[in-house]
């Protein structure tokens, strides 16, 4: 089964996939772990007023653009995951904050352009509020394997790496605490969705690095002394359990 999206959007056109679920290739790759590991939303190089345009952005792109996109709808339709548009209540239609009566102009991925092209029917209205997030697709994308740089620049656009990166490196460990906290049951009940929605399978993380191991290693302890209540004055001092290890060695 192959995909090829082409569109004047250099995201779409970047999106390309063979074989769904195995082989994946894109223009836009997320950027290489060197230095110290970075903690997504905690770390003092993450400014959350630079990163706000960026995800907004991947908003826009991924309901005006991605979920009229068929190698999206088709990733969406095999890990069991509703577009906005598809959802039976309130569906969100485009990034646009237009009434029932008040279609959006036409263009090449506006709404009344997918009506016409039968991706959604005919007597859809528009909905009065725009609200959507991108948690959930993200977190579905992790959890089935789904989130190599191609498939993500195919759902969030050029802006992905800098809009949905930080929250992709945090469900990432997100995943990873939670195949440590729990059994496989639990962990796939706590990634099903309301609506049918279950995740159809769970499989290990991708691409995982060194230094994401570590990142993922120190946020650990450091939950494992706040189950402890092993902070403020009362916090381990890594330093010092370092010397003492190395001491002991």
């Amino acid at each position: 089964m192959a995909f090829h999206h082409s569109s004047g959007s250099s995201a779409a056109s970047g999106f390309e996939y063979a074989q769904v679920g195995h082989a994946f290739a894109g223009h836009q790759s997320a950027p290489p772990l060197n230095g110290p590991p970075f903690q997504p939303f905690q770390d003092t190089q993450f400014d959350i007023f630079e990163w706000y345009p960026k995800f907004q952005s991947c908003l826009r792109y991924f309901l005006d653009h991605a979920q009229y996109s068929g190698p999206i709808q088709a990733v969406a339709a095999f890990v069991n995951i509703q577009l906005p548009f598809q959802k039976a209540h309130n569906p969100v239609l485009s990034s646009k904050h237009t009434g029932p009566n008040s279609p959006a102009g036409p263009g090449p991925s506006t709404p009344s352009t997918a009506r016409a092209a039968g991706k959604m029917p005919i007597n859809a209205q528009l909905p009065s509020s725009t609200h959507a997030t991108l948690t959930p697709y993200i977190r579905r994308l992790v959890a089935t394997g789904f989130d190599y740089p191609a498939v993500l620049h195919g759902f969030f656009g050029d802006d992905w790496v800098g809009g949905i990166g930080p929250m992709h490196e945090a469900e990432r460990r997100n995943y990873m605490f939670a195949a440590k906290s729990d059994t496989w049951l639990k962990v796939k009940s706590h990634y099903d969705m309301d609506g049918e929605q279950q995740v159809p399978f769970l499989r290990p993380l991708s691409n995982v690095t060194e230094t994401e191991i570590q990142s993922a290693e120190t946020q650990w302890s450091e939950w494992l002394a706040m189950q402890d209540w092993m902070l403020g004055p009362r916090a381990p001092d890594q330093e010092q359990e370092v010397r003492i290890k190395q001491e002991d060695d």
